[in-house]
């Protein structure tokens, strides 16, 4: 039944070792990204299989019980009728949550939730207080990716003098990321007393994340006519100059005026790398929502569009409490989840 997926993994594994392959970086980044993907779906086919064999196996054995031929039935073959039917009915229960879960892992409801991000925090209303909680939402992420061993890699960032950011933009390398994050996007409010407020007051402030799909070149074409590059000096906090040649690279999309600016890498070829991995994942971004805005109307209306000037969250840290505003339900331990913890809230979500 699934004998073309193993023939497809097959040829897979020949092409890993083929040395024209393994020469070429694009091409091996691909295979081995088809790969991993499908050795998944192996693992269930191979379970699936086995299982297929014991309920063949027991099926037989109880065929030979009742048997007209078998006139001599002893109570050895009526306990062993009796177990071959208990275990048939379990294995036939395994049987068919593989099979649901080869069909779930061959036809996703979405392709997209394979895929690795980039995930955008900039500060919103709120001043110094709105870039502090922007390093504190990064800190959040960065340590649930760490929890599921994924990569995360910094790709920009525009810090102030008191440990927050501005803007930071990183990639988050890691199976199944953008299925579990999605819902993140939006604009997160936060409450509480900034350190510097000397009279107690609860302050309000915001932070908006961005959580895009990962973009390779075959996804979105970009053509070289359709951008500008820029090259100027990057900068660091307060606006001072880090170092005296262009390295940071400035893309500009001319078709849309979207803008994407990189400074954090080394050199000048390293930013424009990262720019444009971050153009291409926007632009796929905004060809998604274009498709879900057509397809999925209704449900948008339902769960909302996850639109930045959305507020989806609210993290009140006098009452110890998280609360998402689309499923109406809070979580305690404020402290925990700001240190990754956000395994249930994103299992919540992931139901929407």
């Amino acid at each position: 039944m699934y004998q073309e997926i193993k023939n497809k993994f097959n040829e897979l594994e020949k092409q890993l070792a083929d040395p024209a392959i393994t020469s070429d970086l694009k091409k091996l980044t691909e295979i081995s990204r088809q790969h991993a993907e499908l050795k998944d779906i192996i693992e269930l086919v191979l379970r699936w299989e086995k299982i297929s064999e014991n309920i063949k196996q027991n099926k037989e054995i109880i065929s030979s019980c009742v048997s007209p031929a078998n006139a001599r039935r002893t109570s050895e073959d009526k306990e062993m009728k009796e177990l071959a039917e208990e275990e048939l009915i379990e294995l036939q229960k395994q049987f068919n949550q593989l099979q649901d879960k080869i069909k779930v892992k061959l036809n996703p409801a979405n392709p997209m939730d394979k895929k690795n991000i980039i995930m955008e925090i900039r500060a919103g209303a709120g001043g110094d207080e709105s870039a502090l909680f922007a390093a504190g939402l990064f800190r959040m992420y960065s340590h649930f990716a760490e929890k599921q061993e994924w990569k995360l890699k910094i790709l920009h960032s525009s810090r102030i003098g008191i440990g927050g950011f501005k803007e930071i933009i990183f990639s988050i390398i890691g199976k199944g990321a953008y299925g579990k994050l999605k819902h993140e996007r939006g604009t997160h409010r936060v409450q509480r007393i900034p350190e510097t407020e000397k009279q107690g007051r609860i302050h309000t402030s915001a932070a908006t994340v961005a959580v895009l799909p990962e973009a390779k070149e075959i996804d979105v074409e970009i053509k070289p006519e359709n951008i500008r590059i820029d090259t100027y000096s990057a900068s660091g906090p307060g606006g001072q100059s880090v170092n005296t040649s262009n390295s940071a690279v400035r893309i500009t999309y001319l078709p849309t005026g979207l803008v994407v600016s990189c400074q954090d890498q080394k050199s000048q070829h390293q930013n424009k790398d990262k720019a444009m991995q971050i153009l291409r994942s926007r632009l796929l971004a905004q060809i998604e929502e274009e498709k879900q805005k057509k397809q999925a109307a209704d449900r948008k209306q339902q769960i909302g569009t996850g639109d930045r000037s959305e507020k989806i969250r609210t993290y009140n840290f006098p009452q110890d409490r998280i609360t998402d505003h689309r499923i109406k339900k809070s979580w305690h331990s404020i402290d925990r989840i700001m240190d990754g913890e956000i395994d249930g809230i994103v299992k919540e979500l992931s139901r929407l």
